[in-house]
């Protein structure tokens, strides 16, 4: 017998609404819809799927909560630009995420900051570099460096990639980052402390090496964590 049987949900399972909803996903994918096209109202769905008319509004009002379908006057429901970030907004707290979940995310992190050196290389400008150099010369000077500390080296880092969509998401990222930072700080101290390649370091490796000397150096940096890695 075939275990990914197990994978298909009975429809008996599905209420009419959630068999709409995914009816209505198809037909959008199907026919190529795209933001500002226009959709069949409630009324002709409803007699297409001989389904009742409040069963479709539901369907189209989980559908515009994802952003995927908006009213506008006159013109009725038409397709939008979903806001691909907006559920995880919602979410991402990390009083009501499981340890296990935030350990997951944290290491999305890591995994993202070490593909940030091409884009660091291609994009940074003379006062991108200006600006970060104000960070870490300030930075030198602490004996120990908060989180608050490395929020705004790395933030700085994700605003000089120059893609809007990695800045928002990494400052969602942020309150768990914090979180789990410090857990981290509790466990390894020491580690923390005697960071092998500080953000200097790195801001000089930026200025004058190579990408691959940067994801290096960022790896070092970044071995505390790591090395909670099981």
């Amino acid at each position: 017998m075939n275990s990914k049987l197990g994978l298909l949900e009975p429809l008996e399972s599905l209420s009419m609404t959630d068999r709409v909803e995914n009816i209505l996903r198809e037909y959008f994918t199907e026919n190529a819809f795209k933001p500002g096209d226009a959709l069949p109202n409630e009324l002709e769905i409803a007699q297409k799927l001989n389904v009742s008319r409040n069963v479709v509004r539901e369907a189209l009002s989980r559908l515009r909560m994802l952003g995927m379908v908006e009213a506008r006057p006159r013109r009725g429901m038409i397709m939008s630009q979903p806001d691909v970030l907006g559920g995880i907004e919602k979410v991402l707290n990390p009083f009501i995420l499981s340890q296990s979940n935030q350990q997951d995310i944290f290491e999305l992190r890591l995994i993202l900051e070490m593909g940030i050196a091409e884009f660091l290389f291609a994009r940074k400008t003379d006062k991108d570099l200006d600006e970060l150099e104000l960070i870490v010369e300030k930075q030198k000077k602490l004996p120990v460096l908060s989180k608050e500390d490395e929020i705004e080296f790395h933030g700085k880092l994700y605003d000089m990639t120059g893609n809007e969509t990695f800045q928002r998401f990494q400052s969602l990222l942020f309150p768990v980052f914090e979180h789990v930072f410090a857990t981290l700080s509790k466990q390894e101290e020491q580690a923390v402390i005697a960071d092998p390649v500080s953000h200097y370091d790195l801001f000089r490796v930026l200025k004058e090496g190579t990408p691959e000397e940067f994801r290096q150096a960022m790896r070092v940096h970044l071995s505390v964590y790591y090395n909670t890695i099981k």
